[in-house]
């Protein structure tokens, strides 16, 4: 048996009435989700299923389905709404999807939940390979997703090292404020308290303050804490931002949470210092799909606010001789339809570094860097982290390839004397040669709508440069 289901199973066993998923009205608890896992898995082995599509908002529906397929031993592939519909077409074709759930639809009900059921013909590429039951797709830097092919033993050894690392425990409750198609909430928010017996909170992304891949209600999802009260939770950069400057303005903290994981993109050590001193348990991580997600992580009460924490104990970490992350103990199988062999050492493209007390440290993206016109190497990432600390910048991409003055993109609508003053600000904590010269305003926030950033977030550098430099 699947271990992921079976430790469901033995909890099911030994809590009977214990809440595994709440979320839309419905609570589920460890019995009744083990029942709906059944029902849609015992689906799945009927109509011979073979890679399983999910196109849904997030809901106990999503977690079920996702789960069942584990089960039932069926390739499971999530797809994010901020895909296009030709993204979406290149996933269905790329994975060889021959069946998708969504929620615009009421083909089919698994645990009361009605969920739409489409059958794919797609022009399939070929096999995965051998052993693949997630394919997670990146976003890149070019439009066209990338399937990272994972094994069930890749993501086993990734939940078991967080459910040490984050101290999960029965008591814990869950919110899910990132999407389950991201694979670290599927993951460390999904999974990792399943098995450590606690609850999971599953609502409508709307509902806790994020609309689409990159409009953030920061108000509504500081209510929706309040009004779930839970222990854990994973924030993108932007989101802890919005936090901080609520608890600045003197909103109060979410009463019983105890750790906040924060990734996604470089943080400034600042804002985690910030984030601490006004109470909130941020622990800041670093990860990457081919890793199956998490490879390091802070510990609440150790945290290095500069470093991404300690590696995860399944993995080895080390750097390359120009500074570039290697990792091994991965367990990636390979990215869909390439024949390449993955390495023993996987080049994560990341530029960093590891203390003598084992903290790692990412510098930025080894491809983004910059050599300024007094040959002096500056990652971007660096500069934007601390730019994006002060509260008058939401978005910012920073550029001074051969250039004797860094220049930088910035996404705001807070007035010119104001940005001056953050910039200034920031300026006086940079070195001479990393220090913004020039700014422009960007017309409209970064997001992958107008193909400005990726769907997490992340900037696509060329083409903010070619609209506005």
């Amino acid at each position: 048996m699947n271990p992921i289901i079976a430790l469901i199973r033995a909890h099911a066993e030994r809590f009977p009435h214990r809440i595994a998923i709440e979320g839309q009205g419905r609570r589920y608890t460890y019995p009744a989700l083990c029942d709906a896992i059944a029902e849609a898995s015992d689906l799945l082995r009927r109509k011979g299923t073979r890679c399983l599509g999910i196109v849904m908002d997030n809901g106990p529906a999503w977690a079920i389905w996702d789960l069942a397929a584990l089960d039932a031993g069926v390739v499971c592939v999530p797809i994010g709404h901020f895909l296009s519909a030709t993204q979406k077409r290149h996933v269905i074709d790329d994975a060889g999807i021959d069946a998708i759930v969504h929620d615009a639809g009421n083909d089919i009900s698994v645990g009361g939940l009605p969920v739409g059921w489409e059958q794919c013909r797609t022009r399939k590429k070929g096999p995965l390979p051998s052993g693949t039951v997630k394919v997670t797709y990146t976003s890149g830097t070019t439009g066209t997703p990338k399937g990272v092919c994972l094994s069930l033993d890749a993501i086993r050894q990734v939940v078991e090292s967080l459910l040490h690392a984050t101290l999960a425990s029965p008591m814990d409750r869950h919110l899910a404020l990132l999407p389950l198609s991201v694979l670290l909430e599927n993951l460390a928010g999904l999974y990792v308290p399943l098995l450590a017996g606690a609850t999971v909170i599953l609502e409508p992304l709307t509902r806790l303050g994020l609309e689409g891949s990159s409009h953030l209600d920061v108000k509504r999802m500081h209510a929706a804490l309040h009004n779930h009260r839970p222990s854990t939770c994973i924030l993108m950069p932007a989101m802890l931002q919005g936090l901080v400057d609520l608890l600045e303005r003197g909103n109060h903290l979410p009463p019983p949470l105890r750790l906040a994981a924060v990734g996604g993109a470089k943080v400034s050590g600042r804002l985690i210092e910030q984030a601490t001193r006004l109470g909130l348990p941020v622990c800041q991580g670093y990860g990457l799909s081919e890793c199956a997600s998490v490879v390091a992580l802070n510990r609440v009460g150790s945290s290095q606010h500069d470093s991404v924490g300690t590696v995860l104990p399944h993995l080895e970490v080390k750097s390359a001789d120009d500074g570039e992350i290697l990792i091994r103990g991965h367990r990636f199988l390979g990215y869909t339809h390439t024949s390449e062999p993955v390495p023993e050492w996987w080049p994560t493209g990341d530029l960093g570094y590891l203390d003598a007390e084992g903290h790692l440290y990412i510098l930025g993206r080894k491809r983004n860097v910059f050599i300024t016109a007094f040959g002096r190497n500056v990652s971007p990432e660096w500069v934007e982290a601390e730019l994006l600390a002060e509260p008058e910048v939401l978005q910012a991409a920073v550029y001074g390839e051969a250039s004797e003055r860094n220049i930088a993109v910035i996404a705001s609508p807070a007035p010119a004397a104001a940005i001056d003053a953050a910039i200034a600000r920031v300026n006086s904590r940079l070195p001479d040669y990393a220090q913004i010269h020039r700014w422009l305003r960007a017309t409209q926030p970064f997001t992958p709508e107008n193909g400005l950033a990726t769907p997490n977030g992340r900037p696509r550098r060329e083409a903010i440069a070619h609209r506005y430099l």
